[in-house]
């Protein structure tokens, strides 16, 4: 090799090589054709024939790239296939998921073999006079389901096992496996009484757990009378209290159904005489609460007297829902005068019930006899002891188990529930006589004689303009669908013909009208279809839940024959108290859950995928619809927060949002519990604030209402549709106001029944009036806005009275808009709130404590560790176990009763309800205040703690700032106070606002 031709590196120096170059071009030429002529040719070969040679036949195939097996497209042609990459999906997660039918009651595809036939029943409806409407209510475990058995086994063909509990009016699976009712059932039945004469009863069996009084608040609604169940052994509890306080409140009659009287004689083996002074004893435990809570008969004839429940009155019956027998004084005297009859006795049932002197000997005695022997001797003796009573059974049933035994013998003895019966029939009205004070409590238009639609609703007319109030929605099996359960009023609701769903926010701009699909009774486990319904009865109607959201009104569409205006049912109300968190599992908040009692709290809770969140959110929208009192709200930190009544409330909400309306995880957080804002002191200044355009000025002061004040507003005892001289005479003769500040009131906040109220406390020398009412309606919509969102923690202000002191207004109207005036009388407003010395209040529930006498002392130190404390500790009379009375705040009250329960070894059972406000001990503005992540803070720092904690979780900043709410003349006056105050007495300790901006 010439050494000259390449470098010291072997790379090539030499002159250029034409020739090699050129050869390289020609050979890449020649490729080129033969490329070309083989492309033309085609797979077919020069001469047109199929050529035999494999073309990849000596080609270079990388491992990778060799083909083993026949691809999916070579088996399945035209089929489209898809390739998941590794690990792209969970190998506990099938490709290919199986369908699961979701099934969450145990309702039955056809309808039973009944007693009637359906043109009978069909028959009843076109009768209101023989119908009834009726709300079985009572506390947690009182045998409500269990006694519903016993009416519903009697319209049914074939019995249910006497052997078992079939408690059907619990058709939610989750309710079987809890062995609790979580939801209402309407029940429609008929039945005969006494004297054999059938009456058609819409009943509705209403859960007994405090949690879940919002059911029973809408069963009353669309009911004319209540059935109040009460234990023989435990009395009056703690729902029983609330029960009959919303009776009260919705004017309803009472009939009480004294239940598991078996449980004195068997569990406590009380004698005769004194199981007659424990029931009379539980009796006047009703009347005392009726009295207590009695607000006025609806007419003038029980307008003078509260009502009064007593067997000779014909409200009161006995019962063993466990074993299968009810009875009145009527029925049992029936059992008597038939027992008699031969003998030649003159008397009829009632006549003879009048002279049953004796309960203990001619009742009670019979019935401990009756027990006796059907667990004291044996079956032959037993035969010819139940011969002489007139109940035969055969062979095989005397040798029964004890319970179903005697639930044969109790049945034949005591027959149907006749007596039951003759109650409601005689104690409840019919639809039609209570309809005037029915359509007068609930419906919120017109009222007045020359109103057709009102004097329509009050007749129960059938040919009137349809009315019908839907209180509550129930969901199909599947959870896909819902059935609108509605009282008609006026009317006759038709299937298939088109109605107009009027809504809770209900405008003449947004009716809408939507066919009905099906008309049906409810029937429990299964719906007995019916092609129409007149005024006076209830209805399940499918297919017009799009609009409805809890409760709504069915008018006339736009096709019927009459076009009259009509207004709506009023609302279910509720007030808001706890809350509890949700947050996603793979980050972002989730919409919380709720507390509520018979007033509502709020909760927070648990998290989803982002990407499954339209589907989560549509399933929380759908669950809420159904439930009366839940709601939901949106913090501006983008998490939902969803209302409810406690931690079991919460618990079935989650249940059915994670497996019933959507299938996304949700992973719940800590609950927390709402808060109100409040003042303790009169405002330190005159605040005042400024229109942006500097035209307008209103200057406010703040101090707190009257100790009752709020609670008054809240229930309606005052309203702002009385007329001045009413408003003035009812603060001035309960509250001391003086009369001129009476009748100043503008409004209260931040709703009509809110618990703040503002004054126009101006004086006419100094204040333009007329200007002044100009600018009214945006003055109030500013300080209902601040009472909405307050200053500390963006909660709801409570018990504070606003006062307008002074308000200089532009004359133009341009000046003097919405857009200025409403931004500053919430800054005002939030000003004087901030001088007057702001303070949080938190909801304090009532607690009721059952537990054995060797446990009581265990509970105390559970309620201290919470701050409880024990207000009643005393031993229930005539029963084995004491009842404590306390009151726990309720940011405190989660997983009380998991703790109580094992402190107690599971003896003890406790149920809570909101009771009241309270203020949280310390000051929330104290800067001085330094908390400690996870430390639980001092009893003086709880306000400061609760506050930030808020703050933090709406996404606000830690502190609040003066500067956001004063003007700059405002701020320079609040510098010279506290300059003042650090001359005077040495600073304001460190008092926490910012009033450098």
């Amino acid at each position: 090799m010439d050494q000259e031709l390449y470098d010291e590196f072997g790379n090539y120096i030499g002159p250029d090589m034409d020739d090699s170059e050129e050869e390289g071009s020609e050979d890449e030429e020649e490729e080129e054709d033969d490329e070309e002529e083989r492309e033309q040719q085609g797979p077919a070969g020069p001469e047109g024939m199929a050529d035999d040679v494999d073309a990849s036949e000596g080609q270079i195939v990388l491992h990778e790239d060799k083909n083993y097996y026949p691809g999916a497209e070579e088996v399945y042609p035209g089929v489209n296939t898809v390739i998941l990459d590794e690990d792209a999906q969970d190998l506990s997660e099938p490709i290919l998921k199986p369908v699961k039918p979701k099934v969450f009651s145990v309702l039955e595809s056809e309808v039973p073999e009944l007693t009637v036939d359906p043109e009978f029943v069909q028959g009843l409806l076109e009768s209101p006079q023989l119908c009834r409407n009726v709300a079985v209510v009572g506390h947690f475990h009182h045998g409500k389901t269990l006694f519903m058995d016993l009416l519903v086994g009697q319209t049914l063909v074939n019995p249910f096992d006497p052997a078992k509990e079939t408690r059907y009016t619990d058709s939610r699976v989750d309710e079987q496996d809890r062995q609790m009712s979580v939801k209402s059932c309407p029940v429609s039945l008929v039945l005969p009484n006494t004297s054999g004469k059938s009456f058609l009863l819409n009943v509705i069996d209403c859960p007994g757990h405090p949690t879940f009084s919002d059911e029973a608040s809408a069963g009353m609604r669309c009911s004319d009378g209540v059935v109040l169940v009460v234990d023989a052994v435990e009395g009056v509890m703690l729902n029983t209290v609330k029960m009959i306080e919303m009776a009260m409140l919705e004017r309803l009659p009472v009939c009480v159904v004294l239940n598991k009287v078996d449980r004195l004689i068997l569990e406590l083996k009380l004698p005769p005489q004194d199981a007659y002074y424990k029931l009379v004893h539980t009796l006047e435990e009703v009347n005392t609460l009726m009295a207590k809570h009695w607000v006025g008969g609806s007419s003038p004839v029980d307008a003078s007297c509260p009502p009064r429940c007593s067997p000779e009155r014909g409200n009161v019956c006995f019962a063993s829902a466990a074993h299968g027998w009810c009875f009145s004084l009527t029925s049992f005297a029936k059992i008597y005068t038939d027992y008699h009859g031969a003998a030649g006795l003159p008397l009829s049932p009632k006549e003879f019930s009048k002279r049953l002197r004796t309960f203990v000997q001619y009742i009670l005695e019979p019935l401990y006899k009756m027990y006796s022997a059907a667990l004291g001797e044996e079956p032959e003796e037993l035969a010819r002891t139940l011969r002489e009573v007139g109940v035969s059974l055969s062979k095989p049933e005397l040798h029964l188990d004890p319970k179903p035994l005697l639930k044969l013998i109790m049945g034949r003895f005591f027959g149907d529930c006749s007596g039951f019966v003759e109650m409601v029939s005689s104690c409840v009205p019919s639809p039609v006589e209570g309809a005037r004070a029915k359509v007068a409590h609930c419906y919120s238009g017109s009222q007045s004689v020359e109103d057709p639609v009102f004097q329509a609703m009050v007749s129960c007319d059938p040919q009137g303009p349809l009315m019908v109030n839907v209180v509550k929605l129930y969901s199909d099996p599947t959870g896909t669908t819902f059935h609108a359960l509605g009282r008609v009023y006026s009317g006759t609701l038709t299937a298939h013909s088109s109605v107009k769903v009027l809504g809770e926010a209900y405008s003449l701009d947004d009716e809408e009208d939507m066919a009905v699909c099906v008309l049906s009774l409810p029937g429990g486990r299964f719906r007995l279809g019916v092609p129409k319904v007149q005024a006076g009865n209830w209805v399940l109607i499918e297919g017009i839940d799009g609009p409805i959201n809890k409760t709504a009104t069915v008018t006339e569409g736009s096709g019927g024959g009459s076009q009259h205006t009509v207004e709506i049912f009023r609302p279910l109300a509720f007030n808001s108290i706890g809350q509890q968190r949700q947050q996603p599992a793979h980050g972002g908040d989730f919409p919380p859950a709720g507390l509520q009692l018979h007033r509502r709290g709020e909760a927070r809770g648990g998290a989803f995928e982002p990407c499954r969140a339209p589907e989560n959110g549509g399933g929380l929208e759908a669950h809420l619809e159904i439930l009366p009192a839940g709601g939901t709200k949106v913090e501006e930190s983008g998490e939902h927060v969803i209302l409810g009544t406690g931690e079991l409330y919460l618990d079935c909400v989650m249940h059915d949002l994670r497996r019933m309306y959507s299938d996304v995880e949700v992973k719940v957080a800590d609950p927390v519990t709402a808060f109100c804002e409040t003042v303790v002191e009169t405002s330190a200044l005159k605040c005042f604030s400024e229109t942006p355009n500097k035209r307008n000025k209103l200057t406010m002061i703040c101090e707190p209402l009257e100790e009752g004040l709020a609670e008054d507003i809240e229930c309606g005892e005052v309203s702002m549709d009385w007329d001045r001289k009413q408003l003035g005479e009812f603060f001035q003769a309960k509250y001391d106001w003086d009369l001129l500040t009476a009748r100043s009131i503008w409004a209260f906040g931040p709703d009509a029944n809110g618990p703040n109220i503002l004054v126009d406390d101006t004086l006419p020398s100094e204040v333009d009036k007329k200007l002044l009412a100009q600018v009214r309606g945006s003055v109030v919509q500013g300080f209902q806005w601040g009472c909405r969102e307050g200053p500390l923690c963006d909660e709801p202000i409570r018990n504070t009275k606003f006062k307008i002191l002074d308000a200089s207004i532009a004359a133009e109207p341009i000046h003097r808009g919405g857009g200025q005036i409403i931004p500053t009388s919430r800054r005002v407003a939030y000003s004087a709130f901030l001088m007057a010395t702001p303070r949080l209040m938190e909801p304090v529930f009532e607690m009721q404590i059952q537990a054995p006498a060797d446990v009581v002392s265990s509970i105390f130190p559970v309620l201290a560790r919470r701050r409880g404390h024990v207000v009643q500790d005393a031993p229930k009379p005539g029963a084995p176990f004491y009842t404590i009375k306390a009151y726990i705040p309720a940011i405190d009250s989660f997983g009380f009763e998991t703790d109580l329960r094992a402190f107690t070894q599971g003896q003890a059972m406790c149920f809570q309800t909101f009771d009241h406000w309270s203020i949280v001990p310390g000051d929330p503005l104290d800067r001085n205040i330094v908390l400690h992540p996870l430390e639980p803070s001092m009893p003086q720092a709880l306000a400061r703690d609760f506050m930030v904690k808020t703050r933090r979780r709406k996404g606000l900043s830690e502190d609040v700032s003066v500067s956001k709410f004063f003007d700059d003349p405002m701020l320079l006056e609040l510098a010279k106070q506290e300059q003042m105050a650090a001359s005077n007495f040495g600073g304001m300790g460190g008092y926490g606002m910012d009033v450098g901006g």
